[in-house]
């Protein structure tokens, strides 16, 4: 068995210095990587920028009325709480756990090589 590791990774200062467009999407950088993060109601999730099933910038998405992600390429939905495609397609977003602490915005992310895991 191998022991996985994770790391908090500061994204901002404040949530008030994450630029949140229209949609109640801001993009973020964890190790020069881009990553998603949207506000819903008091909630704050963090998930991939790119859509897993064709790229579709999804900091170019919506959320619906459900609280869902919306991709704007094919409409497909994830449910950004657990990265679960419920449209039917299959899929699955890969996301984080974000923490609002005194000191800032966090995104906890598996360490491994130069890519993450979900956690």
């Amino acid at each position: 068995m191998t022991d996985k590791k994770y790391t908090w990774h500061k994204i901002a200062d404040h949530i008030n210095e994450l630029d949140f467009a229209d949609n109640n999407i801001a993009v973020a950088e964890v190790k020069g990587k881009k990553i998603c993060v949207a506000k819903v109601k008091e909630q704050v999730f963090a998930f991939a920028y790119k859509c897993p099933h064709a790229g579709g910038i999804l900091a170019d998405g919506h959320i619906d009325a459900l609280g869902n992600i919306v991709c704007p390429l094919h409409r497909y939905k994830y449910d950004m709480r657990n990265g679960r495609n419920i449209s039917g397609e299959g899929y699955y977003l890969q996301h984080w756990p974000v923490e609002l602490r005194d000191d800032g915005v966090y995104v906890v992310m598996e360490d491994k090589g130069s890519f993450w895991k979900w956690f």
